[in-house]
């Protein structure tokens, strides 16, 4: 399989303030790249999601702002590339509102959500946050709200429920943005 991983974390309760981001990128069933940065959101932090990922205003205040890391993961983002997150709504909603925010034009890709997975394939579980599922599929998940963490532990997410289930029982999750 091959796809990237995405998490953002946000700086308060607007889908356009992401604060960090992380990719994964998954060749072949193995995770062959990461990538992570904080983000100038240029907006104010709110407390609520300061107490969620620990990132602070000063954190940020020499990180690139979104359209400076834009110009080099946008290619990760062409039609027909498969992006994966866990709780997709939220982060492609993140991306959506932060590339309007900066006037870009939103790229078109295939998403699929391992919230959405996880509920199909694992319905007896008590609920399917991601530290829950990396709790019972044994996935090494370091620090949850990292987003390089949340990333990988998303990857290895779907890397099992594909070992478990298969590629086939998997294409019906895909959807297009």
């Amino acid at each position: 399989m091959n796809f990237v991983a995405m998490d953002f974390e946000t700086a308060n309760a607007k889908r356009a303030s992401a604060c960090s981001l992380a990719l994964v990128i998954v060749r072949n069933n193995q995770i062959a790249h990461e990538f992570y940065s904080l983000i100038n959101p240029e907006v104010e932090f709110s407390w609520r999601n300061i107490n969620v990922h620990g990132i602070h205003k000063a954190d940020v205040a020499m990180a690139p702002t979104f359209p400076e890391i834009w110009q080099h993961i946008a290619p990760l983002f062409e039609a027909n590339k498969l992006v994966v997150a866990h709780n997709a709504s939220f982060d492609n909603s993140v991306l959506r509102r932060t590339l309007e925010r900066y006037d870009i034009q939103p790229p078109h890709y295939l998403t699929l959500d391992t919230l959405r997975t996880s509920k199909r394939f694992y319905p007896d579980l008590v609920n399917h946050r991601l530290n829950t599922l990396c709790d019972q599929l044994n996935i090494d998940l370091h620090h949850h709200h990292n987003a390089l963490d949340d990333s990988v532990a998303c990857a290895n997410i779907l890397l099992t429920e594909q070992h478990q289930f298969g590629s086939n029982a998997l294409r019906q999750f895909v959807k297009a943005v």
